[in-house]
């Protein structure tokens, strides 16, 4: 069986304090082993890290960018490649898995205009003979933490932005689909970005901690549950460094009674099902405000009857599996408990039959659900749509206001001055109108508020640039000997 190794230094490293394997969803068989770090392997990454750092960020800017020009052209034609290793080790359907590269490529064509990016500001004459001008600066090294759901997007999101403002990466990607990684790092080498620039190492909670407490390391970036972003995030901030730590999400979709009901319907079946609804930007309530429920869930239950689930690389299969047995488990718990709790399950994606050993679930639509109840309150990263019926948009406006995540919502409606409405009073850090999924394209920055996020810095986009560098304020003089005296007074500005 290959084992999948670290990359540190340009080599790749096959040193392994244990090894794991790691699984095909749609089989349920090991079809890998991965190397995991031991702590000195992962300070030896750092090391590298470091190393590297001095003569990158010497490196001009313009070389910089043709590296991500570079790498945007190899992304582009390595994206069937790419899009396979994810389903084989993610599950997900090989066209939502080309999407992710797509969107990824997004904030690797945002790094390619670094040259304007870093670009800072200038006065001249602001005192006699005194001008004044701001740089931007790298921080040092960066470490990257990210999920299984997206193991190319959420790295280009992060990795693209740092190496591009001049710092260098240690990268931690998900054990269970750590292969995208590897592969992700050998094209930026292939583009031309030196060794030690971007390291990849794999591990678990040893090799974080490594990450966290390490003073080599400046800033920290993180995508995954809430419970862990706001450890990392106390850890990490303890220790002095910058972090971004973005958690989880429970997406609410208002739907009020003069939507399009076939919109809506084909978009929530999309955002709560895509990706079998590992995404902390799916879908997983929809808020049906007066008589919209019973229209909407008609719908949404005949759409539901002619969904394919099946194998990622079947072309015909529109969802694939859950990441692992211990998810598909927990997902199906769900839904066992909602009934308990007052809940009707319309649709019981237990019910569903599959063959093979594969970690496949069907889809589920519980109505009836209660605020107070688990399938609401928290993040089930599954499958599964939970309806809450409200009298008005005041009522669920509250609803969705007062939930611990403000990850995105949406808004569905023909009425304009309702959306607006919306849009100003809703607590969430990313909103569409008729839009369910609402993730910024790559000129912007992708977050959430509340329980969805720690720190100050959303991710990717124009926030990034700010969170992978340090301001440098120069002042200047040129010494005039002639008028040079002595002043013990508080410096002027005349």
């Amino acid at each position: 069986m290959a084992r999948i190794p670290h990359v540190i230094g340009g080599e790749k490293i096959d040193a392994a304090e244990s090894t794991q394997p790691v699984y095909n969803p749609a089989t349920g068989e090991a079809q890998h082993e991965l190397s995991i770090a031991s702590v000195e392997t992962v300070e030896r990454a750092i090391a590298a890290a470091k190393d590297a750092l001095p003569m990158w960020r010497k490196t001009s800017l313009t070389k910089r960018a043709d590296v991500f020009f570079n790498l945007r052209q190899l992304l582009k034609q390595r994206t069937p490649e790419l899009a396979a290793i994810v389903t084989s080790e993610h599950g997900k359907v090989l066209s939502d898995a080309a999407g992710e590269i797509a969107r990824g490529l997004e904030n690797v064509e945002f790094a390619s205009g670094l040259l304007h990016l870093l670009k800072g500001e200038r006065d001249e004459q602001v005192s006699t003979g005194v001008d004044v001008h701001s740089i931007k600066q790298p921080v040092g090294v960066v470490a990257a933490i990210t999920p299984f759901n997206f193991p190319v997007m959420v790295p280009l999101w992060m990795i693209a932005s740092a190496i591009a403002c001049g710092n260098t990466v240690v990268l931690k990607p998900s054990e269970r689909d750590p292969s995208a990684s590897v592969f992700i790092a050998d094209l930026f080498r292939e583009a031309g970005l030196p060794d030690g620039v971007l390291n990849v190492v794999h591990g678990g909670k040893s090799a974080v901690d490594t990450l966290l407490d390490s003073p080599d390391v400046k800033a920290v970036s993180f995508v995954g549950s809430t419970p862990i972003a706001r450890s990392i995030y106390q850890r990490a901030a303890t220790n002095g460094k910058r972090v971004q730590a973005l958690g989880g999400a429970k997406n609410h979709m208002m739907v009020m009674p003069d939507a399009d009901i076939t919109v809506t319907a084909d978009a929530a079946i999309s955002a709560a099902y895509g990706s079998a609804g590992e995404r902390c930007m799916a879908v997983s309530v929809v808020v049906a405000v007066g008589d919209v429920a019973d229209r909407l869930i008609s719908e949404l239950t005949s759409r539901i009857a002619n969904l394919t689930i099946g194998d990622g690389t079947d072309p015909a299969s529109e969802m694939g599996p859950l990441i692992t047995r211990e998810a598909k488990e927990r997902v199906e718990g769900y839904v066992a408990g909602a009934e308990a709790e007052g809940a009707t399950v319309i649709v019981d994606g237990r019910e569903a039959k599959f063959e093979g050993d594969g970690f496949f679930t069907g889809v589920s639509l519980i109505d009836h659900v209660k605020t107070d109840s688990k399938v609401y309150l928290e993040e089930i990263f599954g499958p599964v749509l939970a309806i809450v019926r409200v009298d008005s948009y005041e009522a669920g406006l509250e609803i969705i206001n007062s939930h611990q995540f403000g990850n995105g919502t949406a808004i569905f409606t023909r009425d304009g001055g309702v959306a607006r409405q919306f849009e100003f009073e809703v607590e969430a850090g990313m909103v569409g109108v008729n839009v369910p999924i609402p993730v910024p394209v790559g000129a912007f920055s992708f977050g959430g508020w509340k329980d969805s996020l720690f720190g100050d810095a959303h991710i990717y986009g124009p926030e990034s640039i700010n969170f992978y560098t340090r301001s440098k304020v120069v002042t200047t003089r040129w010494p005039n000997a002639d008028q040079s005296k002595i002043d013990l007074g508080f410096p002027s500005n005349h």
